[in-house]
């Protein structure tokens, strides 16, 4: 299996269940595109390892954040090009990370905002320390999800209270998460690692074939219509691109300032 990563850092806590760590905690463990590409080849290596991977846990280095989405910083001044050749990586390990046949859990260490709560999302389920803090804001740097947000959180936590996280970009905090279904447990700070290992235990020591299966069942209806709904996503998302608004906020996001917005 393939651990030799940049921004990933990979612990066997046995030989069944891994822990995933997005590691770029000087940044607050922010996507670039070293880690886009090499989550897609995550995702990708690991399917060969399923008949001894049995659970993975994804979670965050540090105590700041699980992630704090994007890399805007290295998003600012880059050509419409540019973006989308960078979104093309993340798209593909946004299906990789969906398509995945072991159950995957997130352990929310710290704020996942942006893209780190799409990841999340992604995940089979979540545990989240009393710390974690979530948002998907991009409305307010002129974008919209892209991970697959539009997507996940309504399947969580319904049309409507999805509708109003995602249209105001407002950041809740665990316990609305709990109240609305996007966290499935709540953890004390120290004790999330160990309590989500505790359930990836639990899932492993279960018949693997089953596990799978049952996990495949569940997912079957959304996995039929996910790749449609993401395309439809990513359209929606393609539109904000091209806008003048898209370059105020990134900009506004570095120049630490209140954005500007025009509507084109």
């Amino acid at each position: 299996m393939k651990d030799d990563f940049e921004t990933l850092k990979l612990d066997h806590h046995d030989k069944h269940v891994i822990v995933v760590t997005l590691n770029r905690p000087h940044v607050a463990n922010a996507i670039n595109s070293k880690m886009m590409d090499e989550l897609a080849a995550l995702w990708t290596t690991l399917v060969n390892d399923v008949s001894e991977l049995r659970c993975v846990v994804l979670t965050g280095a540090g105590k700041r954040a699980f992630s704090a989405g994007a890399d805007l910083k290295e998003r600012e001044g880059i050509s419409v090009e540019e973006w989308r050749h960078q979104h093309a990586i993340l798209e593909r390990a946004v299906l990789a990370m969906q398509e995945f046949s072991v159950p995957i859990i997130a352990a929310v260490n710290g704020a996942a905002y942006g893209g780190g709560c799409e990841l999340a999302l992604l995940a089979d389920f979540v545990y989240a320390a009393r710390s974690a803090r979530f948002a998907l804001p991009e409305v307010t740097r002129g974008i919209i999800p892209g991970g697959s947000g539009t997507q996940n959180l309504p399947r969580v936590a319904g049309i409507a209270r999805a509708k109003e996280i995602i249209l105001t970009g407002r950041p809740f905090d665990v316990e609305e998460a709990l109240s609305w279904g996007v966290v499935n447990r709540m953890c004390e700070d120290a004790q999330l690692l160990d309590d989500a290992l505790a359930t990836a235990d639990q899932i492993a020591a279960n018949a693997p074939i089953a596990v799978q299966q049952a996990r495949l069942a569940m997912e079957a209806t959304r996995m039929d219509n996910f790749r449609n709904a993401y395309i439809a996503e990513i359209k929606a998302y393609d539109v904000t691109v091209e806008t003048a608004d898209r370059t105020e906020g990134i900009q506004a996001f570095n120049e630490k300032r209140a954005t500007r917005f025009k509507g084109h």
